[in-house]
């Protein structure tokens, strides 16, 4: 959290204070002399990728469950290490005993595996630079504060909790900035050694004199500054920021510096939260004589008022995309890395290995809107990836539309749509066909219910439009001869073929065309034929789906079977059978009634002389 100090400045734009940390963070700062340190592991500007392999690392806390922005930062970290030929390394920070949450880790270790990041080094798999749980380390952290001390960049402060309380309310009262008047910094080693040893409560603190400034991958040289204060010349502050706390426990900062610096990491990709402590991060490194790895801070991710994107709301945890709205793994890690990653490609639809091949550190400024439609956008276009290749996804697309479909009609009611057909058979060729609307299997099945039940609910048929001319005898005799198909023959590409081929014009009718050039005949027969398809493929759609919305014609005809197609045409005549004017004369089920002409029948049509 961070707020504006409220003592005016008049040498700098007034920094912001963290107010965990105490420090002070300015978007500009004047130089220091102090090392920013960065490596060597320098940006192509061009490719805007390291020269060099990069080693990064993802560092969560088990206090809650991985949400999207913390999936973001796993998915950039891990982008960047595979696009150069590094290593993602995961690590535990989990310090903070008493707000970890019993099953967080386990469930990190779950949805890491699920979206397909998978660690080269960390817990489970092990690696050269552990242990990577951070409460399995405090020897470690100890050791190295104790190196600071000795060192003289660190001191031990036996302050009591009321001591420091009164000093920050004083402060506070007179309008100045937090900060330490370094009390026990006048304290020798020998009475500091001696006071420790003895037992005294105290915590150890960096001694700092000012913050560096450092290159930042996304924002360039940035960092913070103390800005000039007259009253600093009679009470003079410090931030000198905890490292060890009372419990003998590291602060998030000293045991993040150590690990990074010890597990060898050279990238360090994370939210613009950190911001603010990146330049104490950089002086502790100093204070090591370690050079710093590279820092890039990702953009604030919000809601479309501006708001940020709270991890406490269960709406963006990753159980809420995968389990409430099951999201593919491919979707979610797709939409991730389009908040606030820019390409070059034509199109935003990417699996994790394509992004692996593409990802690079051309991330936006500026925080980053999340717009939930275009995650289904992305669902979409996913699940048409997995229909038109048959893979395991698509395979468990089959699977859950079949369970929720048998949680929701009984198999009294399936079993003549089936036709001996398994529920997963009947279904794969549905899933290929409406693959562009599947969200996830319980709207999918909803949208798709007609092909779950013999009883429709069709209002009253109205034309396609207003101007319709195509008379509903036309409809009837069309919608009856594409079901004259045998068995043998009912597949897809037949329907395809034959609604093709169809003429629906009738050769009694007088025709307008006699005195029109052969060019506009043509061109106004097949306006006709257009005019005709279309109020076919109305009429189908009323009589086979009730009007619903769903797959082509040809592919629901395939997908009902012959025998339910033939009793929804012949139910759909007889519910329109009031509407044609004058008797009617019933099509008998035959070829032979259908005329001499049997294009319409495309490679079905029997040779000259067949019986």
């Amino acid at each position: 959290m961070l707020r504006r100090p409220t003592a005016p400045t008049i040498w700098a734009r007034r920094p912001w204070v963290c107010t965990q940390c105490q420090a002070r963070y300015s978007s500009v700062a004047p130089g220091s002399n102090l090392r920013a340190g960065n490596n060597n592991n320098t940006i192509n500007k061009k490719t805007k990728l390291p020269d060099s392999p990069a080693r990064t690392r993802f560092a969560p806390s088990p206090t809650g469950y991985l949400h999207l922005g913390s999936l973001r930062t796993a998915l950039f970290n891990y982008l960047l290490a595979k696009r150069t030929g590094g290593q993602f390394l995961l690590r535990i920070e989990d310090t903070d005993q008493k707000r970890t949450i019993p099953d967080a880790e386990q469930r990190l270790y779950d949805d890491l595996r699920w979206a397909g990041l998978h660690w080269d080094e960390g817990p489970v798999v092990g690696g050269p630079y552990g242990p990577y749980r951070q409460s399995e380390r405090t020897a470690i952290y100890r050791s190295h504060a104790q190196e600071l001390i000795e060192n003289g960049h660190a001191y031990r402060c036996f302050c009591s909790a009321d001591r420091l309380d009164a000093f920050a309310r004083h402060r506070s009262q007179a309008g100045l900035p937090a900060g330490y008047d370094r009390k026990c910094g006048e304290v020798s080693a020998e009475e500091s050694e001696e006071r420790a040893a003895k037992g005294e409560a105290h915590v150890v603190r960096l001694k700092v004199e000012g913050y560096p400034m450092f290159n930042d991958l996304v924002y360039g040289k940035t960092g913070q500054n103390r800005s000039p204060n007259k009253l600093d010349l009679i009470e003079r502050v410090y931030d000198d920021p905890i490292l060890i706390k009372s419990d003998g426990h590291p602060t998030y900062h000293l045991a993040n510096v150590v690990d990074d610096h010890l597990m060898k990491i050279t990238h360090v990709i994370r939210g613009t939260e950190w911001m603010p402590s990146t330049p104490m991060h950089v002086a502790l490194y100093n204070a090591f004589k370690w050079t710093p790895p590279q820092f890039g801070h990702v953009p604030l991710l919000v809601d479309k008022s501006g708001q940020k994107l709270s991890k406490r709301n269960a709406d963006i945890d990753l159980s809420f995309f995968k389990d409430t709205q099951g999201v593919f793994a491919a979707t979610l890690v797709n939409f991730a890395a389009l908040l606030g990653w820019s390409h070059t490609q034509k199109s935003d639809i990417f699996n994790l290995e394509e992004l692996e091949q593409l990802f690079n550190l051309k991330i936006t400024r500026g925080n980053t809107v999340v717009a939930f439609e275009k995650l289904w956008f992305l669902q979409k276009a996913h699940a048409q990836r997995f229909a038109s290749t048959d893979g395991p996804e698509f395979t468990e697309m089959v699977t859950k539309v079949s369970e929720e479909v048998e949680k929701t009609y009984p198999a009294a009611q399936l079993n003549p749509l089936l036709q001996s057909r398994s529920l997963q058979t009947y279904i794969a060729p549905l899933l290929r066909a409406d693959a562009k609307s599947y969200t996830n299997a319980a709207d999918f099945t909803a949208r798709n219910s007609t092909f779950f039940t013999q009883s429709l609910t069709r209002s009253p048929y109205t034309p396609s439009s207003t101007t319709n001319t195509i008379p509903l005898t036309s409809l009837h005799t069309a919608s009856l001869a594409l079901t004259l198909v045998p068995p043998a023959h009912w597949t897809l590409e037949t329907h395809r073929a034959n609604i093709t081929a169809y003429d629906g014009t009738t050769p009694d009718d007088p025709s307008p065309t006699d005195t029109l050039t052969p060019e506009e005949s043509t061109k106004a027969q097949k306006a006709a034929d257009k005019a005709f398809k279309k109020e076919l493929y109305h009429y189908l759609r009323w009589a086979l789906s009730a009007g619903a919305p769903g797959p082509g014609i040809p592919e629901t005809m395939a997908i009902l079977g012959r025998e339910e197609t033939v009793r929804r045409v012949q139910e759909a005549k007889e519910l329109t059978a009031h509407l044609v004017p004058g008797p009617t004369r019933r099509v008998k089920q035959g070829v032979e009634s259908l005329g001499e002409d049997r294009s319409w029948m495309g490679s079905l049509a029997p040779s000259s002389g067949s019986s």
